[in-house]
């Protein structure tokens, strides 16, 4: 799968119309010779199938090419901005899957009670909303209103020291965090509840309820147990979500992460870079659906035997 990704985006790419080296044609000191110079320090020069092994075999010892704006190391580059993105992915993924399974299964459990109908509401106006229109709003009422939290960056003017400098991190991240959650629970409420509602109805849960167990027992019996495959899968592929929805809201808030990397990235047409964000990002999709499919096989063995 990752093979196939790499050919067509390297094919997408090469297809793209203009190239980074287009604008050295509108400029009247660059010279024919410069620019075929230059091409050829970046290999542009050889067949496209020689450009895609050259740059496969690169990619196989993390070596992502030259960057045509800055002429640093690309994987440097992405390394360096990794952590952020991971981070900020990571904790949205898990409070999203705390807080949906949690009002999924309270709207489940108030079928078309007033709870119901809040959680339902709720789920829809989280479903239906822009993250970049969400992130601008809690901007300007949080953070120029209240003047509660920054309004971009990662670390504030003033350098902090140790234990500090991770508080002052995490004070930065609230907002897009929240933006990354708000945004990610409303179909996967509706999703929990629509599961929840057919356990309710299902003869083992009923039969559990006439032998009189508790609603205690019967959630971490007979819910919660059935629930956890379906979701860990839906987790799994709504990770690619996530990873692209930091472009935007990395680019808003001004946060130093993979995002906004792709997003500067892909204006000044740098190639690499583009290339190099493009696998990482793929990368990290096709692992987090690994990891989901060994949950599920811990948590169900017999899948194996299917």
């Amino acid at each position: 799968m990752l093979f196939l990704i790499s050919v067509i985006s390297f094919l997408a790419i090469h297809a793209a119309p203009n190239s980074f080296f287009s604008a050295g044609n509108l400029n009247p000191n660059m010279t024919k010779e410069a620019l075929e110079n230059l091409q050829a320090i970046y290999g542009l020069d050889k067949p496209l199938l020689q450009q895609y092994k050259d740059w496969i075999g690169n990619l196989l010892t993390f070596h992502f090419g030259i960057s045509f704006v800055s002429g640093g190391d690309v994987s440097e580059e992405i390394f360096k901005r990794l952590p952020v993105t991971l981070t900020m992915n990571v904790i949205s993924l898990i409070l999203v899957f705390c807080i949906s399974l949690y009002l999924g299964i309270k709207a489940a459990l108030s079928y078309e009670r007033k709870t119901d109908y809040i959680i339902r509401q709720l789920s829809l106006v989280s479903f239906s909303m822009p993250s970049f229109y969400l992130a601008l709003l809690l901007v300007l009422f949080f953070s120029l209103e209240l003047k509660l939290f920054p309004i971009a960056g990662l670390h504030s003017v003033t350098p902090k020291e140790g234990l500090m400098n991770y508080v002052d991190m995490a004070w930065h991240l609230v907002l897009p965090i929240s933006v990354m959650v708000f945004v990610g629970l409303g179909s996967m409420v509706i999703y929990i509840r629509s599961l929840t509602l057919e356990i309710l109805k299902s003869d083992y849960y009923t039969f559990a309820r006439s032998r009189g167990l508790n609603q205690k027992q019967l959630l971490f019996v007979y819910i919660l147990p059935n629930l956890m495959p379906p979701i860990i899968t839906l987790l799994g592929l709504s990770l690619p979500g996530l990873i692209g929805g930091s472009v935007i809201l990395e680019t808003i808030f001004g946060i130093e992460g993979m995002g906004q990397l792709f997003y500067m990235s892909a204006l000044s047409r740098d190639y690499p870079v583009i290339m190099g964000t493009l696998m990482m990002t793929a990368f990290l999709t096709l692992f987090g659906n690994v990891i989901a499919d060994l949950l599920l096989l811990k948590i169900n063995p017999y899948m194996s035997r299917e």
